[in-house]
Parts: C-alpha cells; sequence; structure tokens
C-alpha cells in the first residue's frame, strides 16, 4: 500500500535511535509515565517547548494527534507508536502490526440514544433504518453490518452529542471514557460497541529490521503497564 509520493512503508531511518510517535491530548500524560517506567527519558518532552521532536540517548520522540499515529508509522517517518484502539479500529487499512495492549487511556465505543426517547427502535422498526450520527463512521458501519442492521450515517466533526438533542439523529456512536458529557446532555447508553485502550504499534519493515529494539521496547513497555 502506498503512503504518499517516494514513500513504500520503510523506515526513514533505519540506522541510529528508533523514532516513536507519541500521541498528544488525552493519552499524552499517561504515555509519558508508561515510557518512564520502562526506563525512557521523557523529560525533554515534559517541559513548555513548542517542539513537537524531542532527541533522548536511546530514541526520538515525535509528538502528534493520535489519529495521525497510523498514518507515520505506516509510511516508516516513525518506527513504532502508540494511539488508541479506536483509531486503529477506524484507520483498519492502515498497515501497522499492533503489538501491545497497553491497558491505560480505557474508554468504550458505544451506540446513545436520549434517555427515555424510543426512537432508535421506532425507526429501526417502522423504517428499517436508524440515523446514526458520529466521528467514526467505520466502526459504526461494521458494527450495525455484523448485527444485521442498516442505518443512515451522518459523519459530524464536532460535538456529536448534539445531533439527537435537535432531531439531526436518532442516535450517535461515540467514545466515551467515564460517561459523564453523555449524562450531561440527557443521553444513556443503549449498546456497547468495544472496549478501547491505548496500543503499541509499530512500522512493517521496521519490525523486520530493526528487530531487537521493537522486542526489547515492546518487552520493557510490557512489565511497566503491569506493574
Amino acid at each position: 500500500m502506498s503512503s504518499g509520493p517516494g514513500v513504500i512503508g520503510g523506515p526513514t531511518h533505519p540506522e541510529g535511535p528508533l523514532t516513536l510517535a507519541v500521541p498528544r491530548g488525552a493519552l499524552f500524560e499517561e504515555t509519558l509515565d508508561l515510557l518512564d517506567a520502562a526506563g525512557v527519558d521523557t523529560a525533554p518532552a515534559r517541559g513548555d517547548s513548542r517542539s513537537l521532536i524531542f532527541h533522548t540517548d536511546e530514541m526520538t520522540l515525535v509528538t502528534m494527534r493520535p489519529s495521525d499515529v497510523p498514518t507515520y508509522v505506516e509510511a516508516g517517518a516513525a518506527d513504532v507508536g502508540i494511539t488508541g484502539k479506536d483509531v486503529l479500529l477506524e484507520q483498519s487499512d492502515r498497515v501497522v502490526y499492533e503489538l501491545l495492549d497497553l491497558g491505560y487511556g480505557k474508554c468504550r465505543m458505544v451506540l446513545a440514544g436520549r434517555r427515555g426517547d424510543e426512537r432508535l427502535g421506532e425507526s429501526q422498526r417502522r423504517l428499517g433504518m436508524m440515523r446514526i450520527a458520529t466521528k467514526y463512521p467505520r466502526i459504526a458501519e461494521r458494527y450495525f453490518e455484523d448485527t444485521g442492521r442498516q442505518i443512515e450515517l451522518i459523519e459530524v466533526k464536532g460535538s456529536v452529542e448534539l445531533a439527537p438533542l435537535i432531531g439531526l439523529g436518532d442516535g450517535i456512536v461515540d467514545l466515551v471514557a467515564t460517561g459523564r458529557t453523555l449524562a450531561e446532555n440527557d443521553l444513556e447508553v443503549r449498546e456497547e460497541i468495544v472496549d478501547c485502550t491505548a496500543r503499541l504499534v509499530a512500522n512493517r519493515v521496521a519490525h523486520k529490521l530493526r528487530a531487537a529494539e521493537v522486542d526489547d521496547l515492546t518487552a520493557r513497555l510490557r512489565v511497566a503497564s503491569r506493574a
């Protein structure tokens, strides 16, 4: 699979330190804590610098949006990376090796609707189809196909909770951690689709050419994640 002009999925830096894609946002602090526990120096990435690239003696840390991690790892711009399982499921066409469930960043992909509102069931019975708003169209499509139901998919980018409140959709498929945002918008979980946690992934070529380094990092993170 081609990943762009001149990119064939191999590492762009077969020598020197490993390059690790680190997710910004909700997973950032826990990722750095786990790397510390595994013996990786994350001090450079913890300061106030606006830099996106941080060099340590052992590896290069490149910080980015979680949704960009599979892109950089597949292309070989990063040898390994950490991102959420939700990202990997939504970008299942990205060719990366999932090496390890890191156990943190726990959340759930769910189907939710307005509390006490039966429109989800009524639309299914009356029209044979539900209108579902989501930021995760591929996950939603696969889930409803697997459960034998038809949906009209409405892809949104912002606050998906708004959709059933103003009639854009009968329900939503979204990622929830505590469920607080759903509750504050008078929504409730109707079905749980999949549990998601942070995962370690590797570029397929780096996994072979730099197997000793990748396996060593994987082993250290496995021990640290279970401590």
